[in-house]
């Protein structure tokens, strides 16, 4: 089953891709994963590279890298499952909007498992993946948005609010 989402982020894709694949970061803004690590000394994402997730839902999965094309898209697949997973790939892709303006989608295709009963359970665990992907992508807008924000305040003088009466 695929599960599809998009959001729009007031930032350039490069500084979004960047961002979401460092896996030194990705704790900073990434509320679905309690620790994220590349594996065999790996020191940057990129095409074979396996990473290792924990998700705060419980499970570890570690994934393999199978495209890595910067700043336009990423994408894994599975190849140590969480008990629940029988199969599962995704790909994060970054759409230029303007050159301030990003659409970020997450796209996660899952069966679950036992795969006796993947009809009724691959349902069910598409929903909470749902949420979760929804509840990630807001939490990114949230903090480059935040960070953004307040660097051009720091920058800004104040505005002298007897001005504008």
């Amino acid at each position: 089953m695929q599960v599809r989402l998009s959001i729009d982020i007031a930032s350039a894709p490069e500084r979004l891709f960047d961002l979401t694949q460092d896996y030194g970061r990705r704790l900073e803004w990434d509320p679905f994963l309690t620790s994220a690590e590349l594996l065999d000394g790996a020191t940057e994402a990129g095409v074979g590279v396996v990473a290792r997730c924990r998700g705060r839902i419980g499970g570890v999965m570690d994934a393999e890298y199978v495209a890595y094309e910067p700043p336009r898209a990423a994408a894994i697949r599975m190849t140590g499952p969480p008990w629940f997973l029988e199969s599962f790939a995704g790909s994060w892709r970054f759409m230029l909007l303007t050159p301030d303006s990003t659409r970020v989608e997450f796209a996660y295709t899952l069966r679950a498992r036992p795969r006796l009963f993947a009809g009724l359970f691959t349902p069910i665990v598409s929903v909470v993946f749902r949420y979760e992907m929804l509840r990630r992508l807001a939490a990114l807008k949230s903090f480059v948005e935040r960070r953004t924000n307040r660097r051009i305040r720091d920058i800004l003088p104040p505005m002298n609010t007897d001005e504008h009466r």
